[in-house]
This record gives structure tokens, sequence and C-alpha cells, in this order.
């Protein structure tokens, strides 16, 4: 199948949250897919500027080009948390249907009118556009936010961002966090509830890895549509090469070891794309 965007993930009205996974290399990519697959649902394939840095803009979207075509479900590329204008045109150039503007460091018109700038961009191209308002704590890559950094996003000051920006959906910030949790998650969900009433667009969540399944369920069931996960992706990987090397340390072929973590990666995959799907 050719790559959609996340305009048309949307517009097929799927029951509940299309999940988000990043990817870094073939290992991820094939999980992802391949756990996808198995379900019969639609994924999105996600790279932030860490990512694009580590594999190379053309290597990543090739793999990315690649895994929808072969695949039997629909597939999104979409860049992730982009700080870097250029990049993001870089991206929509080499075919990555979606593009997400992260200028959420920024003040909120200066986020605004960078946002407003990506959308007249990327919808003459045909590419849908996530942006950021409020500031999603914990580390994703090159960017990190400390708590005291962290704010919830303003029902009114969305409705005007949205308003004038056209963005296609919003990332909101209702008390996840990238990474790994310190302690038990606690989430705003009146808050979620609120900014679901006064938006008519997705909202995204960042930050799923590690939140509890009744957690996530009720964000999904409160209406948000687009749910990133990476952190258990690249733990499960790692912990079952870890596993390998302690049991078995005389491996050395690279096959041995990425095959199972391939394995592991995609049983998250399917976990996760269970628990957002509606009636689960």
């Amino acid at each position: 199948m050719a790559l959609v965007t996340l305009n048309q993930l949307f517009a097929a009205d799927y029951a509940g949250a299309i999940c988000g996974f990043d990817f870094v290399n073939l290992e991820t990519a094939k999980a992802i897919i391949a756990g996808a697959e198995e379900l019969g649902a639609p994924v999105i394939l996600m790279v932030t500027e860490g990512g694009v840095k580590y594999a190379g803009l053309e290597y990543i979207t090739a793999i990315g080009k690649i895994a929808a075509e072969k695949g039997r479900v629909p597939v999104a590329l979409h860049l992730d948390h982009c700080t870097n204008f250029q990049l993001l045109i870089q991206a929509i150039k080499s075919g990555f249907t979606s593009v997400m503007i992260d200028a959420s460091h920024l003040p909120f018109a200066e986020n605004l009118k960078l946002t407003k700038e990506v959308v007249r961009v990327a919808h003459a191209a045909g590419v849908s556009v996530e942006a950021e308002l409020g500031r999603i704590g914990g580390k994703e890559d090159n960017i990190q936010v400390n708590t005291a950094e962290a704010f919830m996003t303003d029902p009114d000051e969305a409705v005007e961002f949205v308003t004038a920006t056209k963005v296609d959906c919003l990332a909101v910030a209702v008390g996840t966090s990238h990474g790994i949790y310190k302690g038990e998650p606690s989430l705003n969900l009146a808050l979620l509830q609120k900014l679901q009433s006064v938006l008519d667009i997705p909202l995204v969540l960042h930050g799923g890895s590690g939140l509890p399944d009744a957690m996530v369920k009720k964000v999904v069931e409160i209406g948000v549509r687009k749910f990133n996960v990476w952190t258990e992706l690249a733990v499960a990987h790692t912990a079952t090469i870890r596993a390998l090397l302690k049991e078995q340390p005389e491996l050395y072929d690279p096959r041995h070891l990425l095959k199972p973590a391939l394995e592991a990666m995609k049983e998250v995959v399917k976990s996760k794309i269970l628990l957002t799907q509606a009636g689960h």
C-alpha cells in the first residue's frame, strides 16, 4: 500500500486511537508494521530529529516507504517533535506524509506564527501537520523539559491557536511525560475532557509509554485519536538483547540478537494497539 496522511487515517473513522510508534532502523520499522498487520490496524511510523540524525533522512525515508508499500495496513510516515523548519521542508520533499512542528518552547504568539507557516507550506504539498501547545515533560531525544518548565494546555489558548493555524491535530499537555515515568503517572482527565469539547480536531497524547492500561483506555474513551509510544519499544529491544547475551555470551551475529528483539517489540506494538482500540 502507498503511504497515507494523518488526515486520511483520521477520516477513515477508525474506532479508537491510532498508535504512532517511533522507529530508528529496519528492525523497529519491521516490528511496528508486523504488529499492526497481525491486528489489521492502521499505524503511524514516526521518526524524531534524533532518529533522522542517527539514520540519515534518505535511509529512514526509504525504510518508511518500503514498509508502507509492502505492508497490508494503512501507514503514515510522520516526522515527530521537529523544531527545525528546514528539516521539516526536507522531510516533506523526501516523502513524509505528516510532520509535527514542536514550537512549544516558544512564547504562544511565536508558536502560533511558526506553526501557521508550517501549515501553509505542508498543506500546499498535501502533508498533514501536528503541533503542540503546552509543554510535555521528560526527554525526547534532543528535547528535554524538566518539571518546572512543563505546563498544561490552556483551553482558551488552544481554541485561538487551532483557529488561527488551521493545524490538523494537536498534541496537548495534560500530565504525561516522555521517557520512563518516575512514580505513578497522574493525568488531568478533566482538562483533557475540556479540550476535547472545545476543539474540533483530533487530539494527540505524547508520553504513552508506561501509562497504566486503565488510564490508556480512559484517554481513548475521552477522545484521544493519536497515541504515541517509543520508550516501551526501546526498553523491550534492549532488555531482550541483554538477556540473550547473559544467557549466551558467545553470540556475536547481530541477526541472532536483533530478531528476538524485533519479536519483543512487535508484542509491545500489539499490546498498545489493542489497548487503544475502542471496545477493548
